[in-house]
């Protein structure tokens, strides 16, 4: 017959069994787990490579396409001088454009600012490229107080004549206002502008050159501005003066003013 101490022994052999077999299912079940889990971060490190490599095309494809501008040229009847229309989409919106006026009075540089009036610069320059301004006149010339410019761009040198079509509007917005809040603003001297009537929209090919300090309502597109051996040649034409065919201070130069050639030089 067994005995207390006997039954003790057996009872401390059997937990110490149990215990065994409990610490080997813990060590599986962790096992298990570990494996478990490396497996799901493979799944999912292998989902975002794929994600991001299908996704982008592997570089190309699928990317966010760049912004692109366009510009309206509405069509007019009488172009002055044969020319075709502009390109009208993907107009670039940044950076300048140098041209060169050779005239008979002496050399003006301008330089044009896309971001400041893309359409305008788009227009001017593709009539640059097709030599429409070249062996064309200056017809007017102002020199009265308050507006003191250059006008040119009109083939006809009549003041009524364009390119066949219109420009848009592109207002300025960061002239300083006239003295008094008439509305007006101060268009600075060396500002490149261009020439419309008092209808909206109604720019063409006709600009003026600003020798100095204009006032003006801030309807005209800015668009450039005129270089020092630039203003030099204009000084030189105002200081020639004009034949008040307009009316006092304000008519053709006096001695005529000729664009040889505009060429562009960036």
């Amino acid at each position: 017959m067994a005995t207390n101490q006997m039954r003790r022994e057996a009872a401390k052999r059997k937990l110490a069994s149990q215990q065994q077999r409990r610490a080997e299912q813990a060590r599986r079940r962790k096992r298990v787990a570990t494996i478990t889990t490396a497996a799901v971060v493979v799944v999912v490190v292998v989902g975002v490579v794929l994600l991001t490599t299908i996704g982008s095309g592997g570089g190309s494809g699928n990317q966010a396409a760049a912004p692109t501008t366009a510009c309206s040229y509405p069509t007019e009847t009488g172009a002055a001088k044969p020319n075709n229309p502009p390109s009208t989409d993907d107009v670039p919106d940044t950076g300048t454009v140098g041209v060169a006026l050779t005239t008979s009075a002496g050399p003006i540089g301008l330089t044009l600012d896309r971001a400041e009036a893309r359409c305008t610069v788009n227009s001017f320059v593709s009539l640059v490229n097709q030599k429409y301004f070249d062996d064309t006149i200056c017809h007017r010339l102002t020199t009265g107080e308050g507006l003191k410019v250059l006008q040119c761009g009109d083939p006809t040198g009549t003041g009524t004549g364009g390119p066949g079509y219109t420009i848009p509007d592109e207002p300025p917005t960061t002239l300083a206002p006239a003295p008094g809040g008439s509305g007006s603003v101060v268009y600075p001297r060396g500002t490149v502008a261009m020439a419309k009537t008092s209808a909206p929209n109604s720019g063409g090919s006709q600009f003026f050159l600003v020798y100095g300090d204009s006032t003006l309502p801030p309807d005209y597109t800015v668009f450039g501005t005129v270089d020092a051996a630039g203003l030099a040649t204009l000084d030189k034409i105002a200081a020639g003066g004009e034949d008040d065919s307009n009316g006092t201070g304000d008519g053709k130069p006096k001695t005529e003013v000729r664009i040889q050639t505009a060429t562009l030089t960036s």
